[in-house]
């Protein structure tokens, strides 16, 4: 039998041992993992991990092949973690596999083996919407995709028929014999003469920038019959971007073309990046009651709401961002000029005229919720040199509403009339140049 003075050694070893996480915690005591969700796209790839209390955790970055090494203190390995390399796609741009084990006791080490280089964002969320605590790993490539596509945008488009170099036109192939004593007949030489001044040159290239609100974690509102505001408003964007694009001298730019979350920042960043003229963003209004009915559209408020709908309504979709997950950490040195600048008085007075242009049109195929436009603080619209509008097609809480979000036909009908009011706009209000801004 062991002698006290060795128990009490084996004890003191045991303790030290849980003090420096070389042993596991009890299963009590572990970090539950109850769910796992990936959204692959082109701009990021985002892997959120749902967690029952917050993970501390720690990243290394590994060369020769590229891989992601991601340790998590504390948490139990579970089902949910060892099947998350399942849920890779393939086509995934930037994750080639996933791997999930046991680094030491208590500490789950995730293996991100990848397809090219990357800048890694990590960072927690606390409890928001229907989410518990979130650990968000988020992969960027290093170089971004939108400034890759304005950058091929402004290279000169080659002609896809070389012209030929001007030659004398070649004779029959009848061979006839001319005199010395003859003049031969002198080409006329190519004409030398500048285009008329008079000439009106040709209208520019005006950008809209179409913003599919929320998206990836944030589903935004749910109708009666189960739709997701962020599934119904991308098939709107999409369809809004290929009528504008089918208009001469006119395309549209997508804030997000998946389902994806873009922090309400970023969008107004994209937005500025690519020159945009106008900036719409659509939406699906939510109400407690399933008669409430009508579509409204919103401009920035440089002071208070218009009402208290207005307000309450700027404040749900301004959380979007907590909802969706933004990392608040990553400082941006735009960001506080680009939402904070409210000093733009001119931009909302267009932004109200725009609204006001989208409201009639889009009054003649739905109710109006109310029929002129409200304003309030809203995130997603504060930039300052872009008139911007928020359009809310209609409640997907009323169930004769959703299905209408959900029709195709009727979804075409919000889109003509969206259009429409955006070319009667420019009609009045010609686009100006723009001198290029970028902001990464």
């Amino acid at each position: 039998m062991p002698s006290k003075t060795y128990l009490r050694y084996l004890i003191s070893l045991l303790v030290a041992a849980l003090a420096l996480g070389l042993l596991p915690a009890r299963a009590a005591e572990l970090i539950q993992v109850s769910a796992a969700r990936i959204w692959p796209s082109t701009e990021y790839t985002r892997i959120t991990l749902e967690t029952s209390k917050p993970v501390t955790h720690s990243t290394v970055m590994l060369k020769d092949p590229e891989r992601l090494v991601l340790d998590l203190n504390n948490v139990e390995l579970s089902t949910v973690l060892k099947t998350l390399g399942d849920k890779i796609n393939p086509n995934d741009p930037y994750i080639r596999q996933v791997r999930v084990a046991y680094f030491k006791p208590g500490v789950v080490r995730i293996v991100v083996d990848l397809k090219t280089e990357i800048k890694p964002q990590v960072f927690t969320l606390p409890p928001a919407g229907d989410y518990k605590n979130r650990l968000v790993l988020d992969i960027y490539p290093t170089q971004d995709p939108l400034m890759a596509m304005l950058d091929q945008l402004e290279k000169p488009q080659s002609l896809e028929t070389p012209v030929p170099e001007l030659e004398t036109p070649s004779e029959p192939s009848t061979v006839v014999n001319i005199s010395p004593d003859i003049p031969l007949p002198v080409q006329p030489a190519p004409s030398t003469i500048a285009p008329s001044i008079n000439k009106k040159p040709s209208p520019r290239m005006i950008t809209i920038a179409i913003d599919a609100g929320h998206g990836g974690e944030d589903p935004g509102a749910k109708g009666a019959s189960g739709s997701y505001e962020k599934n119904v408003t991308l098939a709107i964007a999409k369809k809004l971007k290929a009528a504008i694009d089918a208009e001469p001298n006119m395309r549209g730019v997508l804030t997000r073309d998946g389902d994806y979350f873009i922090p309400l920042h970023g969008r107004v960043v994209k937005a500025r990046n690519m020159q945009a003229d106008l900036f719409v963003s659509i939406h699906a209004d939510a109400a407690l009651s399933a008669q409430a009915r009508g579509s409204s559209v919103f401009a920035l408020s440089e002071t208070g709401a218009t009402s208290a709908m207005a307000r309450l309504l700027a404040q749900r979709e301004n959380e979007s961002d907590l909802i969706g997950g933004a990392s608040f950490g990553v400082k941006d040195p735009n960001l506080a000029r680009t939402l904070l600048d409210l000093s733009q008085t001119a931009t909302i007075n267009d932004s109200l005229k725009l609204g006001k242009l989208v409201l009639d049109h889009m009054g003649a195929i739905n109710q109006l919720h109310k029929r002129h436009v409200e304003q309030a603080g809203f995130a997603v619209l504060k930039s300052p040199d872009i008139p911007s509008i928020l359009v809310e097609t209609a409640f997907i809480t009323n169930p004769e509403e959703e299905r209408k979000l959900n029709d195709s036909a009727h979804q075409d009908k919000l889109v003509n009339s969206i259009l429409s009011g955006i070319k009667k706009y420019f009609a009045a209000n010609p686009a100006l140049a723009k001198t290029r801004m970028v902001e990464k």
